[in-house]
């Protein structure tokens, strides 16, 4: 018979390798919850948003925030979990990553294991959405699933044959599509759709203009290292200057077309005056992928609650 003494060594023992494992779990959730990116959540939710409309009290219903989380962690993680698992020689000369906002700093040993977890989130995922929606959803989640592959894999591997990997970025928009499908909304108007592809290829462009030193290291072709950093943004500033057209003239949209319309006139000045051909900071780069999240969510407010996205004038 153990004495009181054994026995709290056992009890203690117990606790300790409990604690290990449960530790080891919390490391492991955070280290994919990281791969995720949550700072870069927000164009995924702007877009899985945009169908609803404020009156239906969407927030009211179940599957609403079940597609929600979805398009959260486990679509963002097979987003970024394949590019990581795929690039992660750029990623650990890069600078800015290494944190929530931009993403982890895995070596190759780290990410040897991220495939299988991706497979592990999300085909259950897509067996649940597929049970309740049927084949629609079933063939739409792997149309995504594939795109992404294609995406990242040779032989295709589109995110090395600039300016393919830009266009490709028409994948966010099955997004909506997706909630379209799953909360049973009303289809987008083409219009809206245009604006959603404009706004994906700017936020790509802008986001390998962070990148373009570290991609050049890592022998990495992007549309912005062809490009060169000027004639990237002078770009970006094209594509913000239709969005803003579309939002003014197609939608009535003064919000959201007078922020772009701002936001262009900083980008003339960062282009002829301030930056020019000179990279960002580190510090810079992480106030502007903060500052981008609180626009980003504010301006998620004001179109659901004007409904002027669903509405356009022709």
């Amino acid at each position: 018979m153990l004495n009181n003494v054994e026995s709290f060594q056992i009890v203690t023992l117990s606790l300790n390798l409990c604690s290990l494992k449960l530790f080891k779990i919390i490391k492991h959730l955070l280290k994919s919850l990281k791969i995720s990116r949550p700072g870069l959540w927000f164009p995924v939710i702007w877009i899985y948003l945009v169908p609803f409309d404020l009156a239906s009290r969407f927030w009211e219903t179940p599957l609403f925030w079940v597609g929600l989380v979805f398009v959260t962690f486990p679509l963002n993680y097979l987003l970024y979990g394949l590019n990581d698992f795929t690039d992660g020689k750029a990623d650990v000369l890069n600078p800015r990553k290494g944190n929530y906002l931009f993403g982890p700093k895995f070596n190759k040993k780290e990410l040897e294991p991220v495939f299988w977890q991706i497979t592990a989130v999300i085909l259950p995922c897509v067996a649940f959405f597929s049970y309740l929606k049927g084949r629609e959803m079933f063939l739409l989640l792997l149309f995504m699933i594939v795109m992404n592959i294609i995406y990242n894999f040779k032989p295709f591997r589109i995110k090395r044959r600039p300016p393919l990997e830009i266009l490709f970025q028409v994948g966010y928009l099955f997004t909506a599509l997706f909630s379209i499908l799953l909360n049973d909304l009303e289809m987008l108007p083409w219009q809206t759709f245009l604006y959603l592809l404009l706004f994906a290829f700017h936020a790509q462009l802008a986001g390998q203009i962070m990148d373009i030193e570290t991609d050049v290291l890592a022998g990495k072709k992007t549309t912005a290292v062809l490009l060169g950093r000027k004639k990237t943004k002078l770009l970006v500033l094209i594509l913000i200057l239709t969005e803003v057209f579309i939002l003014f003239y197609w939608f009535n949209e003064w919000v959201l077309s007078g922020f772009l319309a701002a936001f262009s006139l900083w980008l003339v000045l960062d282009i002829f005056v301030f930056f020019k051909e000179k990279p960002y900071t580190v510090k810079q780069l992480k106030y502007f992928g903060i500052a981008i999240n609180i626009v980003a969510f504010l301006s998620i407010a004001w179109v659901l609650y004007s409904g002027n996205l669903l509405q356009p004038n022709f």
